[in-house]
């Protein structure tokens, strides 16, 4: 008993007990998005197309059909989920790889720039992204 104490002693002057605050947002939280400092790529790959926040965060990798064509109906859904959850965001980036043809970026821009709602019985074109900008992609092999 007369050893046992002082141990104690010790242990308890060494001893830190450290509580660390953590303030989780709840389901019912809503986050603040500031849609200036968010951009948006769109990535035209060989067998699919990448949706990216930035240049590392992949968002959705969208496989071509299997007639190696883009999904523009996928395409579609990821960038209408992606504005609902960006209203004020605009302007995206198209990065096209050297051998992507012609015809497949104007189809990726118009999936990308709109897409049709029925609004009182007529269809509209409604807007997601219309200020694209177009830039080389990066080597497939520097990833």
């Amino acid at each position: 008993m007369i050893v046992l104490v002082p141990i104690l002693l010790i242990n308890l002057i060494f001893s830190h007990t450290a509580i660390i605050e953590l303030n989780f947002p709840s389901a019912d939280q809503v986050q603040d998005i500031d849609a200036e400092q968010l951009s948006f790529q769109v990535l035209i790959l060989p067998t699919a197309i990448e949706l990216k926040e930035g240049a590392n965060t992949l968002i959705k990798r969208i496989e071509n059909t299997d007639q190696n064509l883009p999904n523009l109906s996928a395409l579609s859904l990821a960038m209408q989920e992606l504005k609902r959850r960006v209203p004020d965001k605009r302007d995206i980036t198209l990065l096209a790889q050297p051998d992507s043809s012609y015809q497949t970026i104007i189809n990726v821009m118009d999936a990308v720039r709109a897409y049709p709602k029925v609004i009182a019985g007529n269809v509209v074109n409604a807007e997601l992204f219309p200020d694209i900008g177009i830039a080389d992609a990066p080597e497939v092999g520097g990833n």
